[in-house]
This record gives C-alpha cells, sequence and structure tokens, in this order.
C-alpha cells in the first residue's frame, strides 16, 4: 500500500477551521494545509418557514429529510437548539438521505441515523436520484437547501413521484474580504496547490484573489465543482476520484506529480 506524499507542500484549502477534515488530511500527507475563508454561510433571514417545515418534520409531516451538505448540517442543527430540541429529536422517525459520505457523517455527529447515500464514488445531486427509491403513493421529502442550489435533487424526486418540501435554509457568501498574507503567498509563489470543495469557493476564489499564478494546480472535489470553476475562469488540474478528503489530498498529489511513499 501506498500513500499520498505532500512533504514540502503548502495547500490552500478553503475552510479556516484547524480542525477541519480537509487540513487533517493535507497534513497526513505531509503537507502544510493554509486555510482560508473563502464563502461564508447565514441562515435565511426571515427563519419562519424552516423552522415552520423543521417543526412539521418532527410531527411526522415528512417521509424523508434530504441532505445536500454538511454546511446544511450545521444550520439545521443550529435551527434545531433555537428552537430547544436536537437535530435529532426534529427528524424524529423520518428516513434521512445524504449526498456523500461528508454528509452523512456530519450527520451522524448530531445522532442522526442516515438511510441512503449514493452508490459508488461520487456525491452530488444526480447520484442521489439515481438511487433514491420510487415513491409508493404520496410521500413528502423535506429538502432544506443553499439559496442557490441546483434544483436537480428536488426535479428528480418529483420525476419519482415524490412530494418535495423545498426550502431555502441559508445563503452562501463570499467572504467579506481577502486575507493579505494568502494574498501574497500566491502571489510569491509559496502556494503549491488550492483544493476546491465546491463552486461556491471557485467562484469566491476568484472574487477574492483572481485567478492564480500559472503554477499553483488546482484541484476539484468533484465534476460539478470542476464546471463552476471552468465558469469562474480557473484552470482544473486534477479532479478527485472519490469525493472525500483522502480523495482531493489523492489528487492534489497527482496534480503536483508527488511520488507516493509506502
Amino acid at each position: 500500500m501506498s500513500a499520498p506524499d505532500l512533504r514540502g507542500r503548502r495547500l490552500l484549502v478553503p475552510r479556516a477551521d484547524p480542525d477541519d477534515t480537509i487540513a487533517a488530511a493535507v497534513r497526513a500527507a505531509g503537507g502544510e494545509a493554509v486555510g482560508v475563508e473563502l464563502v461564508r454561510a447565514s441562515v435565511v433571514d426571515p427563519t419562519t418557514e424552516l423552522d415552520g417545515a423543521l417543526l412539521a418534520l418532527s410531527e411526522g409531516a415528512h417521509s424523508w429529510l434530504a441532505v445536500t451538505s454538511a454546511t446544511t448540517v450545521d444550520v439545521l442543527a443550529g435551527r434545531a437548539e433555537h428552537l430547544g430540541t436536537t437535530l435529532a429529536a426534529l427528524v424524529g422517525a423520518a428516513r434521512v438521505a445524504a449526498v456523500g459520505p461528508a454528509t452523512a457523517r456530519a450527520l451522524e455527529r448530531q445522532g442522526v441515523r442516515v438511510d441512503l447515500t449514493p452508490h459508488g464514488p461520487v456525491s452530488s445531486a444526480a447520484a442521489l436520484v439515481e438511487t433514491w427509491p420510487p415513491a409508493q403513493g404520496p410521500s413528502l421529502v423535506l429538502l432544506p437547501r443553499s439559496e442557490i442550489a441546483a434544483a436537480t435533487l428536488a426535479t428528480g424526486l418529483r420525476e419519482r413521484g415524490w412530494l418535495v418540501d423545498d426550502v431555502v435554509a441559508y445563503r452562501t457568501q463570499a467572504a467579506p474580504g481577502a486575507d493579505a498574507e494568502v494574498a501574497d503567498d500566491l502571489v510569491a509563489g509559496r502556494i503549491d496547490a488550492i483544493l476546491l470543495t465546491s463552486g461556491s469557493t471557485a467562484r469566491a476564489l476568484t472574487t477574492l484573489y483572481g485567478v492564480p499564478p500559472p503554477q499553483v494546480r488546482v484541484c476539484a472535489i468533484g465534476t460539478s465543482t470542476e464546471r463552476a470553476a471552468h465558469e469562474a475562469g480557473l484552470p482544473v488540474h486534477a479532479v478527485a476520484a472519490q469525493q472525500t478528503p483522502a480523495g482531493l489530498v489523492a489528487a492534489a498529489t497527482s496534480a503536483l506529480g508527488t511520488s507516493t511513499v509506502p
């Protein structure tokens, strides 16, 4: 068995939390994770519709809860706390679907059992639709989402016969300003690779820092992030085969031409 070797490499990670799982994967491979806030999520205001949907979920109005990102989990957990309860208590007997392993882990950390994730390595709304069983009669799915989320999941579920309670839970915006040290590092060539985890991080990168110098390798966690990066004017040098922190680090290793070590 071999493992990625990023010794001597500095990788930009689009999350400022030092305990972030992607930053941890970079460090495990011997690299330095340079964390920076590219985007921030804010709960929709007013929260009336979201809170009402969560209370209806707790009362058994929904057969399923569909969750498409770890950010959504954080937002829902925050609203649950505001309502004086927990996300697990709000979910109750409803079944829960997660778009991929990172989202599933975030749900499990909140004590929520995950019943459905896409088969295979791809974490996307389209992959979740393909995995989702057809409806056996009128049943309602709660889909709390980002304001800018594509309609892929909602449309796909409706085509499979499900009723969808499509609720905006949060808004995603670029961070309020660039980090001067990170900007200097990019210009000076002190960043070897940039890891992109979503279309919003790709757009925010160009908004805050512009297009990086050509020697910087840009790596996307999946094909939808790759498309968004191209639309934002960014080159993409590698796409993760598995949409996990380890998969993204492996893609960066490949893009940098770094050998693996036993």
